[in-house]
């Protein structure tokens, strides 16, 4: 048996994650063809099939895949916590830092605040990435994320999740509109977003009232710019809408306004590194004391 690299066998776990030839390939930014190139590599070294086509088309692990991609994973980990503990040694607020938030939060607070951030700590590198999805810390596809829900297996990864805030919710509309708020149709969510506590409050309002607008969509930042343009009432955080220009908050006098909790996660070999902490305590200060327009 011939030695394997471990590059290679970076492709076995795209694969095992993606199902997919092009999937893996995107997740590694590469092509499909490059991905099953670097696959039958690794089969020839261990001189076995690592994975097989089913019956709808998806790339499964054989017996034998199944037991490559879990040493791979066991490799993968220490790779990762060798590069933490390398980077730990490193007491200046120096070098990249990737978070991931809802794209509203990015560009409504973090963007505006970011440039006392990096004038304190000119040798950082902020990445912000503005998506929904919930990025894999353990696997380093992001250092740090802003999610509105503690994860349910914190306690089973090496993740580090703390309450960054409370967040307060009212109902805005666009500015000249807040008289006739009551006969305006209510922005709502997308399906896939139907399960959210804020998402379930508008639908049940857009129930009740018999008012449902014709427009959904899946992020706040969309929801305000409808708003904005005139097209209904809109839910939204009161940090984020507060100083938006072009709307108006309207007094419901409802006292079941949702309120959502702010959660900041770190992966627990990194939450120790001066650039991390530096980030963390911005976060702080930013949701404390958000930026004005």
């Amino acid at each position: 048996m011939h030695d394997i690299d471990w590059n290679d066998l970076r492709y076995v776990l795209a694969l095992a994650r993606g199902r997919s030839f092009a999937a893996a390939g995107r997740e590694l930014g590469t092509d499909a063809t490059t991905v099953g190139r670097r696959l039958r590599i690794v089969e020839q070294h261990l001189g076995a099939a690592l994975f097989q086509r089913d019956a709808g088309g998806m790339m499964l692990p054989t017996p034998t895949g199944e037991i490559a991609v879990a040493r791979a994973e066991a490799i993968e980990a220490e790779v990762a916590a060798l590069s933490g503990a390398l980077e730990a040694a490193d007491p200046m607020a120096l070098g990249k830092v990737r978070l991931t938030a809802p794209p509203s939060f990015i560009n409504r607070l973090l963007i505006r605040a970011a440039p006392g951030l990096l004038t304190r700590h000119p040798g950082l590198q902020l990445e912000l990435i503005g998506d929904a999805r919930n990025f894999n810390l353990t696997r380093r596809e992001a250092d740090m994320a802003l999610r509105l829900a503690r994860p349910a297996d914190i306690a089973n990864s090496k993740v580090v999740a703390r309450r960054i805030a409370t967040l307060n919710y009212a109902v805005y509309v666009a500015t000249g509109q807040q008289d006739q708020a009551e006969n305006l149709p209510w922005l709502i969510y997308e399906e896939a977003m139907a399960h959210l506590p804020h998402a379930r409050w508008i639908a049940a309002q857009a129930e009740k009232s018999g008012r449902a607008g014709a427009l959904a969509v899946n992020d706040a930042e969309s929801l305000l710019q409808a708003a904005v343009a005139g097209l209904g009432r809109a839910l939204l955080p009161t940090i984020l809408a507060e100083d938006a220009d072009g709307l108006c908050r309207v007094d419901t006098g409802d006292k079941s306004l949702p309120v959502r909790e702010l959660w900041l996660l770190t992966h627990a070999e990194l939450r120790q590194l001066a650039r991390i902490r530096a980030v963390s305590g911005w976060l702080d200060k930013v949701f404390h004391h958000p930026p004005t327009q």
